[in-house]
């Protein structure tokens, strides 16, 4: 790629090179430190409440399947997980639309007007009425909001990151965007902790009869607080001068498609993030119900089980941005590979500790999982946004990272329950977390690294 294909924001000074075509587009402002910080902020506090929208629905599926399905039995709760599903085959909608729109018209205000959607969605299921009370039409709406709250985080998760990182200097590009995934897991850990004071304070029983609604109504205040943040905040520097410049795609997403680079590059994208399923899904999302449902409930009460989910995402909010500094110093491909190895290698004797049933003994293998994990939670949605061009970054990025979630991530609690129950064996999550390390290993092999390197332009 030629330099004229570059837009470069200075790492370390305030003035942009005199060398760099545009370079007078990307001025102060893309290098002030302060703006930077703010535009971090924005997109932490986005992350957060997108996550935890999606977080809590995972937490709490056995309340929603007696309320919204009738009964916690096997079968609702298999329909409940493909409520948690289908907001993930709206994905590559949202992304095609939000991607092509962001590209064409700017991130800024389209990642304001998401953030209301995904939050106003999440608080409609905390109105929905019980299935005592509108049979079938209960899972219905909750179908409805799931599709309007995987259309809206279709284009959230590549908007957030390329909002970010087309503010971040190029030598701390992966330690400022790394925030967003801290966002995302202080989000699960928020969720957790307050599903837990109102099981601890209320009860099974109110939790079972109404105060399961509270944690779904609590989006709206956090949704306000997100788009105010997004909303005082410029359109990115690398943005900016694609617009003064006239160089904005005409389509974006005919661009991404006919091209062989870009199309090389999506299909990466789709494979490279193959850990974050087992990762994060089952790790952290999953994992409160699979302790109750599949160890047994005499083991693991939900409070026990959502205990033990705190204690991993306290050790991968500490870890990633320790990984995210270790990548902006060593490169992107080491941490990424060597985050999937330790994933592969811990996972089965990890997973072996939590099956045993024992409290401490689950804490340790969980947060043994999170560390082995907190490599690739820091450094892959860098990886992907360094991939394509300012041109086309939202659609192309968005994409391929929507289908990647469909096949590897949004089916998970689904897919492991089922196998769970087909095989008997309670080892089947470690054996998914194994699969994908691998592909993402292989993966990272195809991969041109990009550290420190400025954001392409076209």
């Amino acid at each position: 790629m030629t330099t004229s294909d570059r837009l470069d924001v200075p790492a370390d000074r305030h003035e942009a090179s005199p060398e760099t075509p545009g370079a007078a587009a990307v001025d102060v402002v893309a290098a002030n430190r302060k703006v930077v910080r703010k535009a971090t902020v924005a997109g932490a506090v986005g992350s957060f409440v997108e996550w935890y929208d999606y977080g809590i629905y995972g937490l709490l599926v056995t309340y929603l399947a007696i309320n919204i399905m009738g009964e916690a039995d096997a079968g609702n709760l298999f329909l409940t997980n493909v409520g948690f599903l289908v907001s993930f085959v709206a994905r590559p909608f949202g992304s095609v639309i939000c991607g092509y729109l962001g590209d064409k018209i700017g991130r800024k205000g389209l990642l304001a007007t998401l953030l209301v959607l995904i939050s106003a969605a999440t608080a409609a299921i905390g109105l929905i009425p019980s299935h005592a009370v509108i049979g079938v039409a209960a899972p219905a709406l909750l179908v409805l909001l799931r599709v309007l709250q995987g259309f809206s985080a279709g284009g959230e998760v590549a908007g957030a990151m390329s909002f970010v990182g087309e503010y971040a200097p190029d030598s701390r590009r992966n330690c400022m965007m790394s925030f967003i995934a801290v966002g995302s897991f202080v989000a699960l850990m928020f969720g957790s902790a307050f599903s837990a004071v109102l099981i601890t304070t209320l009860g099974d029983a109110s939790m079972t009869s109404w105060a399961w609604r509270v944690p779904f109504l609590l989006a709206v205040p956090l949704g306000y607080v997100g788009f105010y943040i997004r909303r005082q905040l410029e359109e990115t520097p690398h943005f900016k001068a694609l617009r003064e410049q006239n160089t904005v795609a005409r389509n974006p997403l005919r661009e991404a498609f006919t091209s062989r680079r870009h199309l090389k590059a999506i299909a990466l994208t789709i494979f490279l993030p193959a850990l974050n399923g087992p990762g994060y899904y089952l790790l952290f999302v999953y994992m409160p119900t699979y302790l109750k449902t599949s160890l047994g409930a005499h083991n693991f009460s939900m409070l026990r089980a959502l205990t033990v989910t705190s204690f991993s995402l306290v050790a991968i909010v500490i870890c990633i941005p320790l990984m995210a500094r270790l990548s902006d110093r060593i490169g992107r491909k080491p941490v990424l590979a060597g985050s999937a190895v330790a994933s592969a290698a811990v996972s089965y004797p990890m997973f072996r500790l939590i099956t045993t049933g024992d409290f401490g003994l689950a804490c340790v293998g969980t947060v043994v999982l999170a560390i082995a994990f907190s490599g690739h939670a820091a450094v892959v949605h860098t990886m992907l946004a360094e991939m394509f061009p300012t041109t086309v970054r939202y659609s192309a990025y968005s994409i391929g990272f929507s289908v990647s979630t469909i096949i590897f991530g949004g089916s998970a609690p689904l897919v492991m329950t089922e196998l769970i129950q087909s095989t008997g064996s309670n080892l089947v999550p470690a054996y998914a977390s194994v699969i994908t390390a691998l592909i993402t290993l292989v993966t990272v092999a195809f991969l041109r690294e990009t550290k420190g390197q400025p954001l392409a332009a076209r």
